[in-house]
């Protein structure tokens, strides 16, 4: 196993590596979670940890047992996540902003015998307890998103009051390494969403490599995310790196509206940063923000989910003199594997891989490529997880040996930098040359009108495929075919003339999955009956 980092003991429990190692450090009384007006220190979060692990042994769950947790961000999702891991159950946590059917199929498709659900979020399961045969207990959370309490609900167990009347000590079963220790479901762009079956291991290792050495993140470090808990990205930011080092992590469950996100910025002063590229596009349509609100107390920020357009980075460094470090992760690896280094940070491009994480790229044959062609990205590290739960075929192809296919393609630039270039099936070949979605996406937002795009292979009337952009423009901004025209020769002579939007279509939203990704295959099905017969544009 490539652990180039860290060995691992024969009993290994990822809860008490980042809870109880905290307290036997002498971090007792330290800030571990800003919460509200609430300051919670490692010494209470480890007694709320231990007996809400009480609280479900209580109900008959352990070894294995999978415990869902559909919580908004707040502290109970970190007491249940550690105090099941204690057991050797196994916590799930689910997407807060998904359908009925979605969570129909994940609660059936786990298995899970309890959920531990936000009082907000409760109805929905109520709605569908009757089609749940294996859910046995609903766990409320009172807590609501504006940090009011909510009323208890007949039928349920409130988390808050059931838990305080259990013991605060908790011996860990001798969970080994490689025990499930948690799953994350994918989000299902392409499908059923997948259960990605996490090891203990994987939290510690994510905290060494990524937290510790590439993030250089101390103790002394506040972290906040605009990626939520559920999410692998905000799993890693706001859990495993500083539970890992004893840092403290700001929780609000509000929405990632930019004059919240700053707002949380100004009142906690966390040192570090964990974006989205829309966040950080939407943060610069602030007029002043930068001076409106305090940001001197961040260090870094940092971007995830999908690659950052250079004109953000650009724009976000002249304005706050903070650099965004560009990286790009997968929550079958966890977190990062590639990306860009403190102090080093570029436009354009994703970095290097990081230490730990062995990268390459290979053709459709499984073969290296030379550096500067394309590739699809294979990693090999110490955080892959075990596989896809009950997905036989899907694991097989994604879970290669030691390596993970990764489905995303890129290049390595004369410089040794990663360079993306979209999702292996979202390359447009126009006029026999591969084109990526990425890079034109890239160029489009150096656009002054421009202020988010997508970018889909279509056919035009010949049924040959040529690049189509799908474009929200800024406030104020007057759409007229001259605009488009003018963007169209602006991308023409900004980046090879081939890989211009043969069609430039005015939206007012992209499509997006609840992490921030754009839905390419909802832009396709948006473009379906729209007749593509422009021929000067072929």
């Amino acid at each position: 196993m490539n652990f180039e980092l860290m060995d691992f003991p024969e009993v290994f429990n990822s809860a008490e590596r980042l809870v109880d190692w905290n307290v036997k450090e002498g971090r007792k009384d330290k800030t571990a979670l800003y919460y509200f007006e609430e300051q919670i220190t490692y010494g209470q979060v480890l007694d709320k940890v231990n007996r809400s692990g009480n609280a479900f042994a209580s109900l008959g769950l352990g070894l294995e047992d999978r415990v869902a947790i559909l919580t908004l961000d707040c502290p109970q999702f970190i007491y249940a996540l550690f105090g099941l891991q204690k057991l050797g159950a196994v916590p799930i946590g689910l997407n807060t902003m998904l359908s009925r059917e979605d969570y129909l199929y994940m609660l059936n498709d786990s298995r899970a015998k309890a959920i531990v659900v936000s009082h907000e979020l409760y109805p929905v399961i109520a709605e569908l307890k009757d089609k749940l045969p294996f859910l046995k207990h609903v766990i409320v959370v009172a807590d609501k998103q504006d940090g009011t309490q909510g009323e208890q609900i007949e039928g349920t167990i409130d988390y808050n009051s059931w838990v305080t009347g259990f013991p605060n000590t908790l011996t860990c079963f001798p969970t080994k390494p490689d025990d499930q220790a948690f799953w994350l479901y994918s989000s299902g762009t392409t499908g059923d969403p997948k259960g990605i079956m996490h090891s203990h291991h994987t939290m510690a290792y994510d905290g060494e490599a990524i937290g510790k050495r590439h993030l250089q993140m101390t103790e002394n470090d506040i972290v906040f995310s605009v990626a939520r808990l559920f999410f692998g990205y905000g799993f890693g930011n706001s859990i495993c790196f500083p539970f890992y080092v004893g840092a403290a992590t700001v929780l609000h469950p509000g929405r990632p509206l930019p004059e919240h996100l700053l707002s949380v910025v100004d009142k906690y002063k966390p040192t570090m940063f964990f974006g989205v590229p829309t966040s950080y596009n939407q943060l610069l349509q602030i007029p002043d923000f930068a001076s409106k609100y305090d940001l001197k107390s961040l260090r870094i920020c940092c971007s995830g989910g999908e690659p950052l357009p250079g004109a953000v980075w650009k724009k976000w460094m002249d304005i706050t003199g903070v650099e965004i470090l560009d990286c790009i992760g997968s929550t079958e690896v966890l977190h990062y594997h590639i990306g860009n280094q403190i102090g080093k940070s570029k436009p354009d491009c994703t970095g290097k891989p990081i230490f730990g994480y062995e990268c390459k790229l290979v053709d459709e044959n499984g073969m290296e490529v030379p550096q500067g062609e394309q590739g699809t990205l294979m990693i090999k590290c110490g955080s892959k997880a075990i596989g896809y739960w009950n997905k036989m075929e899907k694991t097989n192809n994604t879970f290669r040996g030691w390596w993970v296919y990764s489905g995303d393609t890129y290049r390595i630039n004369e410089e040794g930098d990663w360079v993306y270039c979209g999702r292996g099936d979202d390359m447009i070949k126009a006029g026999g040359i591969w084109v990526s979605p990425a890079e034109v996406e890239a160029c489009l937002m150096t656009h002054p009108a421009v202020l988010e795009c997508g970018v889909v292979g279509v056919p035009d009337q010949d049924n040959l495929f040529k690049p189509k952009a799908f474009v929200v423009f800024k406030d104020g901004i007057n759409v007229s075919d001259d605009l488009k025209e003018e963007i169209k020769k602006y991308v023409k002579t900004t980046i090879a003339p081939y890989k211009f939007p043969r069609w430039i279509k005015e939206i007012k939203e992209l499509p997006k999955t609840p992490t921030g990704k754009i839905k390419r295959y909802v832009l396709r099905e948006m473009d379906k009956g729209e007749i593509n017969i422009d021929k000067k544009d072929r």
